[in-house]
């Protein structure tokens, strides 16, 4: 199956500093945590989207927000929940 990739000819992505430069170990829980969003196409509602956070330590999903729209509140909701 071929990955979908969403372009945009007027999208612009404003790149970040690579903060882990690749560096996965822990010595702790919460000492890092990554992030990412995922697209899910579903028959009834089409293209959706999950927000996750990730523990490099406990390999555990620590938080997660799921929508119907990629929005800054979907990212939010995430880190809400993790307070």
């Amino acid at each position: 199956m071929k990955k979908y990739r969403p372009t945009s000819s007027s999208a612009q992505v404003e790149e970040r500093e690579n903060l882990l430069e690749q560096d996965f170990e822990t010595t702790t829980i919460n000492e890092k945590w990554v992030a990412d969003i995922t697209y899910i196409h579903t028959r009834r509602d089409g293209w959706c989207y999950l927000a996750s956070v990730l523990d490099l330590h406990t390999k555990k999903i620590e938080g997660y927000s799921f929508s119907k729209s990629m929005t800054t509140p979907l990212v939010l909701r995430v880190f809400t929940k993790l307070n």
